[in-house]
């Protein structure tokens, strides 16, 4: 058993200062230590999925990153494992605990993930090796997950057994919630009740956010599926990423830039389909309120790289959704020249959330990105500073 101190001072040596997860009760002892350390930082995560987008997003700003999760959250982090971090080669250390371990009693709901759990890291290519349980095990073991990270980008796991840690207490008043600041947000509502065929569409609202994102201060980063696309093929600039997979990822990973990086200004560019899949992550951007951060929603009501399917956006108020979770500010509009003015809005409180609602339609022949993610994302930390992870493979 090793002292929750010895392994986070450890991994901090190595650049290590950022942590996200959702707790379990082997996690308590590093939860409850980096909570009352003023020069690290845990983000308490709605997912395991969103812990790993936030710490992806960490890395492309330049930090090392750490995501914590119990196994039965593993399948909640599946699609950004394989298609964000795997993809772009965004390495993060993953700590995993080890519940329904073979040989040790636990509770049911572990008896089929903790035999299958191994199995799962390997299929998804993550290298992994069980979580050091004595103190000279724990310099080797992060040096092993350095380099795999290092030279290739990608995320490295330690499993841990319980008992690997000792109780750490949580000192009165350390819980590390975020303070309440109890504003009323008035989410400010134009032109309601615009017919959808005259709505704006896609490439209207993508036109006035190149036009308010200037490449010397600002990052632009777009939802996987069309918007990704459209944006690429109207102007490919080296501070846009586009993802890939990973739907309803780019809030978390942008939360994980803004916070990492609040010299840049960070707009996310969300869909409804993605955002009805993650709406958790609303609530942890309301709660850590980055000053730094604009989430733009465009809403077409519809999943349309897949056929057009209906999505239930329309029964829903995201305006009024995030100023519950504590956006300092919320628009709902059908103009796209409406985001200028709101892109150009003070840092002074943050986030900044708007909802337009855009009609579908996609141009013909829209192309896909001719470079690949990895590029994209090399090409993206060159031009804000945050120097290279992994191999850049021609980027």
């Amino acid at each position: 058993m090793i002292e929750a101190r010895e392994f986070v001072e450890a991994a901090r040596a190595r650049g290590f200062d950022w942590y996200a997860g959702v707790p379990c009760s082997y996690l308590t002892p590093f939860i409850n230590y980096v909570l009352q350390e003023d020069s690290l930082r845990y983000v308490s995560m709605a997912n395991e999925g969103d812990a790993v987008a936030l710490a992806a997003g960490v890395t492309l700003g330049g930090g090392r990153g750490v995501a914590m999760m119990q196994n039965s959250g593993l399948g909640n982090a599946v699609s950004p494992l394989t298609s964000l971090t795997w993809t772009f080669r965004l390495p993060q250390l993953l700590i995993v605990t080890w519940r329904g371990e073979p040989g040790a009693p636990d509770e049911p709901q572990h008896a089929l993930m903790g035999p299958v759990t191994p199995a799962m890291l390997d299929t998804m290519e993550i290298p992994w090796e069980v979580f050091p349980a004595e103190t000279a095990a724990i310099a080797p073991a992060l040096e092993r997950a350095a380099a795999h990270m290092q030279a290739t980008g990608r995320p490295y796991a330690l499993v841990m057994r319980k008992g690997s840690v000792a109780p750490h207490a949580l000192q009165p008043g350390a819980a590390g919630t975020p303070a309440v600041t109890g504003t009323v947000v008035t989410v400010e509502e134009r032109q309601r009740g615009v017919a959808p065929g005259s709505r704006p569409s896609r490439r209207d609202a993508l036109a006035e956010v190149v036009a308010g994102t200037p490449l010397e201060s600002t990052v632009v980063l777009a939802s996987t599926g069309y918007c990704g696309r459209e944006l690429y093929a109207l102007d490919d600039r080296p501070n846009q990423l586009y993802m890939v997979g990973s739907m309803g990822c780019v809030t978390p990973l942008a939360l994980g830039l803004a916070l990492a990086r609040p010299d840049l200004k960070v707009v996310a560019l969300d869909g409804d389909g993605a955002a009805l899949m993650r709406m958790g992550a609303m609530a942890t951007i309301g709660a850590y309120r980055p000053a730094n951060l604009w989430h733009l929603l465009l809403d077409n009501a519809a999943h349309e790289s897949t056929g057009g399917q209906g999505t239930v956006s329309a029964a829903v108020s995201f305006g009024q959704v995030a100023a519950a979770c504590g956006y300092a500010t919320a628009l709902e509009t059908d103009a796209a020249a409406d985001l200028g003015a709101w892109l150009r809005l003070s840092q002074g409180a943050g986030p900044r959330f708007a909802r337009l609602r855009t009609r579908t339609g996609t141009p013909h022949d829209l192309p896909r990105p001719k470079t690949t993610p990895e590029q994209v994302r090399a090409r993206f930390m060159r031009h804000i500073g945050a120097g290279r992870v992994g191999p850049d493979h021609g980027a």
